[in-house]
């Protein structure tokens, strides 16, 4: 990890809470306007559990943590940064400022306030999904896909949305299975579409996961049945990981797969001076989403203190 300087007086011009790619990318921009700019790393990345990353232009096959411990550095080259780790408790609105209080009850104070606080995502509790979550059991082909293309892969239905996942993995192997796990959520338009694409449907429950060291090896169903599977890919339903949103009024909507931010074009919430970026305030996630998220936060951000 990069060294981590610091910080001097508790008194900002932008605090980014989360260290990851969209804060990072937020961090970046306010630094390069030579504005003081604070980065709160509780240091838990979403993807943290991934084998590596993919599908990110000049960074596609490193580590999660690789490309994060490079851009720690990048953006502590700027002398208006400062990164301190730790995990901001509360947020409130203040007069014309915003104060944020760490785990360890240090109080920050800034004008401007970037939510870049990720997502947390909760899996079935299926024997050995938590083990090879990241690694055989994935949540976006095309983060993931290519490496497992053209082998036995499974989408495990967790919504009605299930069925569209399976079909568009169809493009990444000509052997891929939907397991139902039990549930009856598909359509009779479902069921003739999967047909079309030659998804083959299995409606027993999953007993559990099988490994190969770290790796997926297959699933074993109640009924005794064992499929052999390259990669399982999930829809997981997802939380917010920080209360800070709520704590400060903005408005929540319901995305996709769980809660998310609500905010404009510029990345600004409902409440003035709070920009929100990166896997809670989007319904589509991946790095290069919330990078550019984060960029276009801290873009606005910088422009909100010029302008107001």
């Amino acid at each position: 990890m990069a060294t981590i300087r610091q910080t001097e007086p508790d008194d900002y011009e932008v605090i980014v809470v989360g260290g990851s790619f969209s804060g990072l990318s937020a961090a970046l921009q306010v630094a390069r306007a030579r504005r003081k700019v604070l980065v709160i790393d509780a240091g838990k990345p979403r993807n943290r559990f991934a084998k590596a990353a993919h599908g990110f232009m000049g960074q596609d096959g490193r580590t999660p943590a690789e490309i994060l411990d490079t851009a720690r550095r990048q953006v502590l080259a700027y002398p208006t940064v400062r990164i301190t780790e730790g995990e901001a408790k509360h947020a409130r609105r203040i007069g014309e400022r915003f104060q944020v209080t760490l785990g360890n009850g240090r109080q920050l104070w800034t004008r401007r306030l970037i939510l870049a606080t990720g997502v947390t995502d909760h899996l079935p509790e299926i024997p050995g999904m938590k083990e090879l979550w990241g690694r055989g059991v994935m949540h976006c082909p095309y983060c993931h896909g290519y490496e497992v293309a053209d082998r036995g892969l499974a989408v495990l239905g967790t919504s009605e949305k299930s069925a569209h996942q399976a079909l568009l993995v169809r493009d990444w192997s000509s052997d891929v299975t939907l397991l139902t796990n039990g549930t009856d959520t598909l359509t009779d338009e479902d069921r003739e579409r999967l047909k079309q694409r030659n998804v083959k449907i299995v409606e027993a429950p999953l007993a559990r996961l099988i490994p190969r060291g770290r790796e997926l090896a297959g699933v074993e169903l109640k009924d005794g049945r064992t499929l052999p599977l390259a990669g399982l890919f999930i829809a997981p339903r997802c939380s917010l990981t920080s209360p800070l949103a709520q704590e400060l009024g903005c408005e929540i909507e319901d995305g996709a797969s769980g809660p998310v931010i609500k905010t404009d074009a510029f990345k600004e919430t409902t409440v003035p001076g709070v920009f929100a970026a990166g896997d809670a305030a989007r319904p589509l996630h991946s790095i290069t989403f919330a990078s550019a998220d984060g960029v276009m936060a801290g873009v606005f951000a910088h422009q909100s203190l010029v302008f107001r």
